[in-house]
């Protein structure tokens, strides 16, 4: 049944394929009985950089101390330590941040949802030191979002990047904004959506009347519920095209918690990520063997999923990088299709007629008083032809 879509793997990197079979291994007994010729001939430098590009470093290096060490150059164990221990003591540093601001924000009446960080590393692998994070994502209501910047600022954040925005398109086009501490070297992105728009998705008080308490802090944490936490990562995962194994990881770990998959495929209906939530499944359970029964074949239906999958090993044989500018010109071209590839007819629909709806551009290639901003409307096309014709000529 899940087998019936079978992936093409062979322009994937031998060096990843060690590392998936290395995170599929549950147990010593599973790691030692790894095929000792799969260590023979591998690029050490290239397993180093794929661990980490994809964020899986944490994890590799705690299985890689169950194997013979004579498999594997000293100089491979003494980097992923190193990395292991920047990871431990920054997951513990972040900890003790999102218990200080999930008091903050609760003395001032602000409820807060925290989507990954280490709430999801105790969650999903029961250790902080298992999952790497960079900062905290929070989701808040957008009507508390003036009063946690503010919040914010007194505590020494400041805002690390300025939306431009023109007849509040910022609340649907955009889904998060980031402040930063110097002196704890820590971002947080506040959230008040979980993806950018056009695109349906829970509302804030669906989501926090099926949250999560995090045993993780002493002061009270939540996260988002199971089923919430799969349309999240799946629609988050497939936004990025899977570019990093880590968040396949957090679906396979989370695909063998007790997940009620007849609510859940309610919800990817409802908010038409189906075919996401299918994408997700074929690649964890082709890539990493996660273990499918019959409650997720409806999630898994047609041939669309498979194909949505497929296109996703692209950014795998790539070890492809969205984060980082430039992004190549024809991994440019291919993200782009491929997020339109996503969309469901309806998304589509909408995403094609947002072009409508004025842009920052449209504002600064013609300035107009606030109050007449309305006429962007019926501008829009003649300024999007006007810019297309001055970059044309310069170009």
């Amino acid at each position: 049944m899940f087998n019936d879509y079978e992936l093409d793997v062979n322009q994937v990197s031998k060096e990843l394929k060690l590392q998936l079979e290395i995170i599929r291994m549950e147990n010593t007994e599973e790691l030692k009985a790894i095929d000792k010729e799969r260590f023979v001939h591998i690029d050490w430098d290239h397993f180093l950089k794929l661990a980490i590009h994809h964020r899986i470093y944490s994890l590799i290096y705690v299985r890689l101390q169950e194997l013979d060490e004579t498999l594997i150059p000293a100089y491979v164990f003494e980097v992923l330590h190193r990395k292991f221990k920047k990871n431990t003591l920054q997951m513990l540093h972040l900890s003790a941040e999102m218990e200080q601001v999930s008091k903050s924000f609760t003395e001032n009446e602000v409820r807060t949802l925290f989507l990954k960080g280490p709430v999801l590393a105790v969650d999903l692998y029961g250790d902080i030191s298992l999952r790497t994070s960079s900062d905290l994502d929070i989701l808040i209501s957008i009507d508390d979002l003036d009063r946690v910047e503010k919040l914010l600022f007194k505590q020494g954040y400041v805002k690390d990047d300025e939306i431009l925005t023109v007849l509040n398109d910022w609340k649907w086009r955009h889904h998060h904004k980031t402040y930063y501490h110097s002196s704890k070297k820590i971002t947080l992105e506040i959230h008040w959506r979980l993806s950018p728009g056009p695109s349906k998705e829970p509302q804030f008080e669906e989501l926090w009347g099926r949250k999560r308490k995090s045993s993780l802090t002493h002061f009270p944490t939540y996260y988002l519920g199971r089923e919430d936490l799969f349309l999240f990562l799946v629609s988050h995962g497939a936004r990025h095209g899977w570019s990093r194994l880590r968040w396949l990881v957090d679906i396979h770990q989370l695909v063998r918690q007790k997940l009620d998959w007849g609510k859940l495929n309610r919800l990817l209906n409802k908010y038409q990520y189906l075919h996401l939530g299918g994408q997700a499944l074929i690649l964890a359970s082709q890539l990493l063997k996660t273990p499918m029964d019959e409650e997720m074949k409806p999630i898994i239906v047609g041939n669309r999923p498979g194909r949505l999958a497929q296109e996703a090993i692209f950014y795998m044989e790539r070890m492809v990088n969205l984060h980082s500018n430039p992004v190549p010109e024809d991994v440019y071209k291919y993200h782009r299709r491929h997020l339109f590839s996503l969309m469901s007819n309806l998304q589509k629909f909408f995403f094609v007629m947002s072009f409508l709806y004025p842009y920052p551009e449209d504002s600064e290639a013609l300035p107009l008083p606030k109050h007449f901003h309305f006429l962007y409307f019926p501008l829009r096309p003649v300024l999007w032809a006007w810019r297309k014709t001055k970059k044309h000529v310069l170009s």
